[in-house]
């Protein structure tokens, strides 16, 4: 008996973390990476990199780290330019 193996899916995770480096954080939403460097999202730059791969999303586009205590938007992730509460992250630290 001659058995075919089956294709396998695309992944059902809407968001997912794919790779970790020195320097950031890549991440998989919808099937289209984006890449989240720690000089404009500091809280990753230290966390242990099982809370960073802990993500969910809580709503459309809307991205929640419960470990780290972290909320981000899509819009956030593509444009963190346009959100200047980073800075005072870095002040503080």
């Amino acid at each position: 008996m001659k058995t075919k193996s089956e294709t396998l899916g695309t992944s059902t995770l809407a968001v997912e973390v794919s790779y970790i480096s020195a320097l950031g954080v890549w991440i998989l939403i919808n099937e289209k990476e984006y890449y989240m460097p720690f000089a404009d999202f500091p809280w990753f730059r230290n966390a242990d990199h099982e809370h960073i791969q802990n993500v969910k999303e809580v709503s459309p586009n809307h991205y929640f780290w419960e470990d780290l205590d972290v909320d981000l938007t899509l819009n956030m992730i593509v444009n963190p330019e346009a959100y200047p509460l980073r800075d005072t992250y870095r002040l503080a630290h």
